[in-house]
């Protein structure tokens, strides 16, 4: 059979958490099919429930999934659905880049890392009939036993890549990103990070070198949408990365601000050190930026240190400061669960939270990823607990903490109650009454999500607390999932 229509299924979690209602795709797929369609394929991508995709019965001469931990399950399932349709699958994302042998229990094909230049590989290697071990990146079965080709080298040339349509993307009828009235369009300016953190698998999938895409390319992608009619989010692990190109990026946006239209509103992801460099906040802030989404994780040094976070407290409380004075909203992300987190540690971040008056907030669990340092050191140790990948939201405890500071039971309840502290109802309309809008939308949002977050993971909670009652032991189960 000759490959000529690929359907790309990117499958939504049916976990809740902090993001259940922002409908905001991934860009792999989306570039992907964008990359197929340019060379003559017919495709769509599909960002839906499992059920969904299922019940609508979409057919295909290939379907290409993408999976991030938490939609392994629901990755695995339609995989099993297409294949026994008799319909090929390839398989890839940071889960399966990290687990191969697990995604070839339900895949035909699996690749690894960044799939720009494998995937039209591969389709013209099973068109042609050509040997597979020409295909880079690729994980196969042949004659019972599992093949492996060589790594691809990481795209260079950023600039190579097509501007992702997202005309091919069907949503279901639901518009990208729930919480504001525009449409978000996520697009990326780099790739890559350095800093390596424990618990992080972005080095995995895109490795340790940043990679840019030239300003006029950004520009020229910012130029297919309307200020009026669009807001951005850039997904970048670290906008910032490199200051100096990220500052000609924003004078480049502001200078262009009347061809497009009018100032885009934007937000990104950076890390706390942006406020060393007061030009480059100023710049955001006339640029359009109005939301930082931080990793900030603690005010435990000690717990800094473990992370390897290359950031002090006395960063996190200057960045902080220095942001909110330019009025960008800030989204911060921190972390329970580290070897040197204690009850008071973790209770003196959410106190800090609350103080240092940031409107939003998750608090996580550490979660031993596929991919990371810490999902090996946690195998190593024998503190790994399930395969249930659903579960591996950061909402979950999934590994068991040191006894002399935490049960299991004693992690989660320490994230259940700074989000229940966080997001106290006196504390959400003091945020309004800061002339913070969003803070109260989320805030509201955010105290009946956590109160349904009780009912819906009853089961678990009960099970937790049990089995931390009878001081369990668990022993590494196996990777490869049935």
């Amino acid at each position: 059979m000759t490959i000529q229509k690929i359907i790309f299924l990117e499958p939504k979690t049916e976990k809740l958490h902090i993001y259940s209602k922002f409908e905001l795709p991934r860009l792999g797929s989306v570039l992907l099919a964008t990359i197929m369609k340019q060379a003559g394929y017919e495709t769509r991508v599909y960002f839906r429930k499992t059920n969904e995709i299922i019940e609508e019965r979409i057919q295909a001469d290939l379907v290409a999934i993408s999976t991030i931990s938490t939609t392994a399950p629901a990755a695995f399932r339609i995989a099993d659905y297409y294949r026994e349709q008799g319909i090929p699958v390839v398989i890839g994302g940071p889960h399966v880049t990290a687990l191969p042998e697990e995604a070839m229990c339900h895949a035909d094909y699996c690749i690894r890392g960044e799939g720009e230049i494998p995937l039209p590989k591969l389709v013209a290697a099973l068109n042609n009939g050509t040997p597979l071990e020409k295909v880079p990146s690729l994980t196969w079965m042949e004659n019972g036993k599992i093949r492996n080709t060589e790594l691809c080298r990481p795209i260079e040339d950023l600039d190579s890549l097509p501007f992702p349509d997202f005309s091919l993307m069907d949503t279901g009828g639901k518009k990208m990103n729930g919480i504001t009235m525009k449409p978000t369009i996520p697009m990326q300016a780099s790739r890559g990070c350095p800093f390596n953190c424990k618990f992080c698998s972005v080095t995995s999938m895109f490795g340790k070198k940043f990679r840019f895409r030239s300003v006029a390319s950004i520009i020229e992608e910012m130029k297919q949408y309307h200020p009026k009619k669009h807001v951005i989010f850039f997904y970048d692990d670290n906008f910032s990365a490199n200051k100096e190109r990220t500052k000609h990026l924003l004078r480049e946006m502001i200078a262009h601000k009347k061809e497009f239209g009018g100032t885009f509103r934007w937000s990104t992801q950076v890390r706390v050190d942006i406020a060393r460099d007061p030009e480059l906040l100023d710049l955001m802030k006339k640029a359009g930026c109005v939301t930082v989404y931080i990793g900030i994780e603690s005010i435990n040094p000690e717990s800094l240190k473990e992370m390897k976070k290359a950031q002090s407290v006395e960063d996190i409380r200057w960045g902080i400061k220095e942001i909110r004075k330019r009025k960008i909203h800030i989204h911060g992300m921190f972390v329970f669960g580290f070897d040197s987190d204690t009850k008071a540690t973790t209770q003196a971040t959410v106190d800090f939270a609350i103080k240092s008056k940031i409107e939003t907030a998750q608090f996580l669990i550490l979660t031993p990823l596929p991919g990371t340092v810490f999902y090996q050191e946690v195998i190593e140790e024998n503190r790994f607990i399930d395969t249930k990948w659903d579960e591996f939201d950061t909402h979950h405890v999934k590994f068991t903490p040191r006894p002399e500071h935490f049960t299991m039971w004693e992690l989660q309840q320490a994230q259940i109650s700074a989000h229940a502290q966080f997001y106290k109802l006196t504390h959400v309309f003091r945020r309004l009454l800061r002339g913070s809008l969003i803070g109260l939308i989320v805030g509201l949002y955010a105290n009946k999500l956590n109160r349904n977050w009780l009912v819906w993971e009853r089961p678990y909670l009960k099970w937790l607390k049990r089995v931390s009652s009878e001081k369990k032991i668990f022993r590494n189960p196996p990777i490869i999932a049935s």
